[in-house]
């Protein structure tokens, strides 16, 4: 892997390239720590994915694209772990999913042509409910507010 630095105070601005010379990702450096915004990009020169690091770790709101450009996914990082709601984007539809330290915790949501169509309930990545009619959702989760 090839680097190529610049000098900026104390931070320094690096580009990565693989032995083909092709741009592989671009961000801040701090002490030897990746800090503030990187992009990392596919073979074509597309964006893959684009977010900021803190102290080396994920941290922040953060996208996925596929080779021809196309959104994947979205969601925020806490730590270099998933955390908050994260959106999935795919042809059969969207799916919003809760995440805390890394794994499904709460409810996902799913989506087909805009609609909500499912809900489920996660408990340490684990589906423990699913409701497909709002009726249902609403009978076992009274106190629950949207």
């Amino acid at each position: 892997m090839v680097f190529f630095r610049i000098a900026s105070g104390q931070k320094d601005y690096v580009r990565n390239y693989d032995p083909n010379g092709i741009l592989q990702a671009e961000g801040w450096m701090l002490n030897n720590e990746k800090v503030d915004f990187w992009t990392y990009y596919h073979n074509n020169g597309s964006i893959a994915k684009k977010g900021n690091f803190n102290h080396g770790k994920k941290h922040g709101y953060w996208y996925f694209y596929s080779e021809n450009k196309m959104l994947l996914k979205e969601g925020r990082f806490k730590n270099d772990k998933a955390s908050d709601w994260w959106i999935f984007y795919s042809e059969k539809g969207t799916q919003k999913v809760q995440f805390e330290n890394g794994m499904k915790e709460g409810y996902a949501l799913v989506y087909r042509d805009s609609r909500l169509r499912k809900a489920e309930r996660y408990s340490s990545n684990q589906k423990t409910g699913e409701w497909t009619s709002y009726f249902s959702f609403k009978k076992d989760n009274p106190n629950l507010k949207f």
